[in-house]
């Protein structure tokens, strides 16, 4: 403990100067902008806003991780910098810290495919269970509403705040769960993902409500995690998105054809029949 405490002032006299692993942040930099380039892609005739299918499993996790890679990323540069300086400062090589590195990574992004599982067996559920009024031509509009209000109710939460410190605070996550090895960094990055996932569950769920592969929606979920996570007053933010998505979700309940960000609400109407 004392030489994880040590290290932790060695980090932060680092941080201070600006030493913030600067091969990483690029690396993890151009990561997250192939991944976007990626989506872009991926999605040609599968962004098609509220109600679309998650495609078969292999499909979905493809298409889950290059998001995660996408949106999730770029917000734990505080944190892969932090580990850097830490392992530096705990005289590991270039290999060993590379290493490290790519293992706490791996382990942060087992917790949030776990997520994605849970979301995906969810939805296989419902629609398993041929419950026609949750289609966006009937209740879609109410429940993705509602799911926009409870994310943004969730911001104000002791849980939220909690877990938005914990991501704000590698210093403090490191001095408290520090492993060795390689196994210990899959451990620590397992754990740090949890904290993650109970910080930003509600705003991936928000995913769900108006479409998986929305870009749109992607690229402001991106905005909003990373404000709350690495800007300086990134805590005060949390109320601005709250209050943000909250109105988004009564507009969507009461005029989702008028609503903005969501695509081709359209196709989702029930069919007109005429009769004869």
């Amino acid at each position: 403990m004392r030489a994880v405490l040590a290290a932790s002032r060695s980090a932060i006299i680092s941080l201070g100067r600006g030493s913030a692993a600067p091969g990483w942040t690029i690396a993890i930099v151009g990561l997250s902008a192939a991944a976007w380039l990626a989506m872009l892609f991926w999605m040609g005739g599968m962004d098609h806003g509220p109600g679309t299918p998650l495609h078969d499993l292999p499909i979905f996790l493809i298409g889950w991780i290059i998001m995660l890679t996408a949106m999730m990323l770029p917000s734990e540069l505080n944190y892969v910098a932090a580990f850097g300086i830490l392992l530096k400062g705990r005289g590991k090589t270039a290999g060993e810290r590379q290493r490290r590195i790519q293992s706490f990574i791996a382990g942060y992004g087992i917790a949030w495919i776990a997520y994605g599982m849970l979301a995906y067996a969810l939805d296989s559920a419902v629609r398993s269970a041929g419950l026609d009024w949750v289609s966006w031509s009937r209740a879609g509009p109410y429940l993705a509403g509602s799911t926009l209000v409870l994310a943004g109710l969730y911001q104000f939460s002791t849980l939220k705040h909690a877990c938005l410190t914990g991501c704000r605070s590698p210093l403090s996550f490191f001095s408290r769960y520090w492993r060795e090895g390689n196994g210990g960094a899959v451990v620590m990055g397992f754990r740090h993902g949890l904290v993650c996932v109970g910080c930003c569950w509600a705003l991936m769920t928000v995913m769900f409500a108006v479409g998986v592969m929305s870009f749109s929606w992607m690229a402001l979920l991106t905005v909003f995690m990373f404000a709350e996570k690495m800007l300086p007053q990134g805590k005060r933010l949390a109320t601005a998105i709250a209050i943000f998505l909250v109105v988004m979700g009564i507009w969507i309940a009461v005029a989702p054809n008028t609503a903005p960000l969501l695509k081709h609400q359209f196709l989702y109407r029930a069919p007109i029949c005429h009769g004869h």
